[in-house]
């Protein structure tokens, strides 16, 4: 991961632990309370308001439910999504909303999708990513310098 991108990860926990830690003092919960209400580790639940750790999609909805916020602004401020840069969007958003997925299936799904994107060399939105190969497999496809 290049430098750039280890910035934006980093940038985008410690805000997501911020804003978790303000969102568990207005709830009134300590850290402890919190840990028994999401069946996350009370260490693990610090280490994320610290900025240490990038929770999963998974722990992040047990996090919403418990402190009665909505999941989707959890995933944009986690960096899972980020419809205002372009990057992230209509896939991610509606695997996340699909309730006939189970979290972890929700989280593999968005795991692959990024991988895909990471091959093709392109972010989602911006026309390199997507798009299926209409070259059926085993056929060359024809290039024109």
């Amino acid at each position: 991961m290049g430098d750039m991108a280890k910035g934006k990860v980093s940038t985008a926990v410690g805000s997501l632990g911020d804003y978790l830690k303000e969102q568990r003092t207005l709830a009134q919960l300590s850290l402890r309370q919190l840990a028994e209400q999401t069946g996350v580790s009370n260490p693990y639940l610090s280490q994320i308001e610290r900025g240490l750790r990038r929770p999963s999609a998974e722990v992040l909805q047990q996090i919403a439910k418990a402190l009665r916020i909505s999941a989707e602004q959890l995933y944009l401020r986690a960096g899972i999504v980020s419809p205002d840069e372009g990057i992230g969007g209509s896939v991610e958003l509606a695997v996340l909303a699909d309730p006939a997925l189970t979290e972890r299936q929700k989280q593999s799904l968005l795991d692959v999708y990024q991988s895909f994107l990471a091959m093709n060399g392109g972010a989602p939105g911006d026309g390199a990513a997507g798009v299926a190969d209409p070259a059926p497999q085993g056929e060359e496809r024809e290039t024109t310098p």
